[in-house]
C-alpha cells in the first residue's frame, strides 16, 4: 500500500490523521480512495500543493503508478511575480 503524507493544513477534514495507507494501482485511484473516506479532502489538495512520489515533484500526477511501496506527499505551491 502507497504510504500518504498529508500537510497540517488538512488536518481538520482528516481526522488529524496525517499519514495514511492508500491501497490504490495510481495516483488517480489513490486520490479517489482518499475523498471517499475523507470527502473534501481531494480539493483541498489539487487547490493548493504540488504531489510529490517518492521525492520527485510530478507536474501531472493522474496516471503516476503506485507501488507498494510509494511515498506520496503534498506541498505547499510557492507562488511568484
Amino acid at each position: 500500500m502507497a504510504k500518504v503524507h498529508l500537510p497540517q493544513r488538512v488536518a481538520h477534514l482528516v481526522g488529524d490523521a496525517l499519514v495514511h495507507e492508500i491501497d490504490a494501482p495510481d495516483y488517480r485511484s489513490m486520490m479517489a480512495a482518499l475523498d471517499a473516506r475523507f470527502p473534501g479532502v481531494r480539493d483541498a489538495l489539487e487547490k493548493d500543493h504540488a504531489v510529490v512520489l517518492d521525492g520527485d515533484i510530478i507536474e501531472e500526477p493522474l496516471l503516476e503508478a503506485l507501488s507498494d511501496d510509494t511515498e506520496v506527499h503534498f506541498i505547499t505551491r510557492l507562488g511568484g511575480g
